[in-house]
């Protein structure tokens, strides 16, 4: 492998690292923060990418962007809503919502479970269009991505701060604390599913107009990807500040990715990369358990053996 293919794989792992960071920074919202696990992250970011296409389909490739948005906010009010409102598990109502989310997204399609962007003007067409002649020509999909991630990151680095950022943070915590202190934990809950999928949303989109096309089963595995990638992060900058932590799962983003775009370039096949994603997950939760037994381990090992020589 030159040095070139080198290049080339890490710059489309940074591609589609930056572009799936927004989803892992919507499970650091609401994993990380609010202590719920969204199980409707799959739907919600196949709702993004279909919204996306068929508006930028329609003309408007700006306006698919809050319209992605906009759609993954109202999937996140419903999957809050039911845990909430209703008294429905917060895993269960995000694998209920996930379910429903698959006609949906049929529907949003016009009963296709395909749509070609090969002639639509993107985002990204946009800003290539806008770059012409620039040395950044050929960087634009990083650069549209690299813009959309480090707006996600301000804002949450603002906002967590506020009295409702505070409050979200909060509830995640000890909601019992919360409720005794005159803050409804069911509208934190809600407000902060709603921001989360808004971004997951935005990545859906983002990632459909960067590969210009969208398939029913785009979405398929990326709140494990997600997951792991938020997991990964944390190993490497899970303590600090919002910023710092928040930077820490756009890295674990990337580095998940690296290691998917090198299994391709090794001719792996398709199919086992959802078992490449299981293995990093139990590799990511397990670790840190893993290391703090390391030590007791040592200790009944030595034991063992010191036993082992008084017997002879």
């Amino acid at each position: 492998m030159n040095l070139g293919s080198v290049l080339t794989l890490g710059q489309t792992a940074l591609e589609l690292g930056l572009i799936s960071s927004l989803t892992v920074l919507a499970l650091f919202l609401s994993y990380s923060m609010l202590n719920v696990c969204d199980l409707s992250t799959d739907g919600c970011f196949t709702l993004g990418a279909t919204v996306g296409a068929v508006v930028a389909l329609a003309g408007h490739p700006w306006l698919s962007i809050p319209a992605a948005m906009l759609a993954g906010m109202l999937s996140g009010f419903v999957t809050a809503l039911l845990q909430t409102k209703m008294g429905i598990d917060s895993l269960l109502s995000g694998i209920i919502v996930n379910t429903g989310l698959y006609s949906i997204n049929i529907a949003v399609m016009g009963n296709s479970s395909l749509l070609n962007m090969n002639k639509t003007e993107t985002v990204f067409t946009k800003m290539k269009a806008a770059l012409a002649g620039s040395f950044l020509a050929g960087q634009y999909k990083m650069l549209v991505a690299l813009i959309a991630v480090a707006l996600v990151i301000l804002f949450l680095s603002l906002f967590l701060r506020t009295r409702l950022g505070l409050a979200i943070r909060a509830t995640g915590n000890n909601p019992d604390m919360v409720r005794s202190s005159s803050i409804n934990p069911a509208f934190t809950t809600i407000v902060g599913l709603v921001i989360a999928n808004a971004f997951t949303a935005l990545s859906g989109c983002l990632l459909a107009q960067s590969q210009k096309s969208v398939n029913i089963d785009i979405g398929t595995g990326m709140v494990t990807v997600a997951l792991a990638s938020l997991l990964i992060g944390n190993a490497f900058l899970g303590k600090g500040k919002i910023p710092v932590r928040a930077v820490g799962a756009v890295l674990g983003a990337f580095l998940f990715r690296l290691v998917y775009t090198v299994a391709l370039r090794f001719n792996m096949p398709a199919f086992m990369l959802k078992l490449v994603s299981a293995v990093i997950v139990i590799i990511a939760i397990a670790g840190p358990y893993l290391k703090s037994q390391l030590p007791l381990f040592r200790r009944r090992l030595a034991h063992r053996r010191g036993k082992g020589d008084v017997e002879c």
